[in-house]
């Protein structure tokens, strides 16, 4: 059986720390596919990405997707595409939150990826 995978809704959790990401989206992007390519587990880690933060290129261990419009509705969109396999979204927004369980998907909030400073 193929690994859970592990959908991380990238704008959410680069602004789930206010480190200055707004100065540079793109390379808080990278730096967060870094911290996620670091991780330890047997889970396929996906990066959702928008906006200013496209352009980052996936490493081993971190596929990077971007998303062609809305980040949550691409998101929404590969958890119905996982669900079979099962599926984690890493996000602290309510509304994609329900939006994913609806499907079968699991939720958990950005400190599960990205400790507090």
């Amino acid at each position: 059986m193929a690994a859970r995978v592990l959908l991380v809704d990238g704008a959410n959790v680069v602004g789930s720390v206010p480190d200055g990401w707004w100065r540079d989206r793109r390379g808080a992007a990278e730096r967060l596919r870094d911290l996620l390519a670091a991780r330890e587990g047997d889970e396929e880690v996906v990066l959702v990405l928008e906006g200013a933060a496209r352009g980052v290129r996936s490493v081993p261990g971190v596929r990077v997707d971007e998303a062609p419009g809305s980040g949550d509705d691409r998101i929404v969109e590969l958890a119905a595409a996982y669900a079979e396999r099962g599926c984690t979204v890493v996000t602290a927004d309510r509304e994609l939150r329900e939006r994913v369980r609806a499907l079968g998907a699991d939720c958990a909030g950005p400190r599960t990826v990205r400790p507090a400073p």
